[in-house]
């Protein structure tokens, strides 16, 4: 049985996947966070991960960020180990957002 595994991108990658049908941004800090600066997508707080995993199932390609990709990283794992996950590509936005700014 393989392993599902993430890529690791950066804010110039990661600009050109979301331009990709089928594609999501997907911000794993929490609401208030959200709120106060995000770069889009949909916002889904780690802690409500596995109980909201279903709102990706539309999408092919999933992009996970965070501040400074902490949090993401651990999303993007938990998701590589779930079987409806399968199928897709799951990208993690290295050094989150805060590392997107230089």
């Amino acid at each position: 049985m393989s392993t599902k595994t993430y890529t690791d991108i950066t804010t110039e990658e990661m600009e050109s996947l979301v331009m990709a049908p089928e594609t999501v941004i997907v911000d794993v800090r929490d609401e208030w966070e959200f709120e106060e600066f995000n770069i889009g997508g949909l916002n889904i707080p780690l802690s409500e991960i596995r109980n909201k995993r279903h709102y990706l199932a539309p999408y092919d390609n999933v992009i996970v960020v965070c501040t400074n990709g902490v949090r993401s990283r651990v999303a993007v794992k938990d998701f590589c180990r779930h079987p409806e996950m399968a199928e897709k590509q799951i990208y993690h936005l290295k050094g989150g957002i805060l590392g997107s700014e230089d």
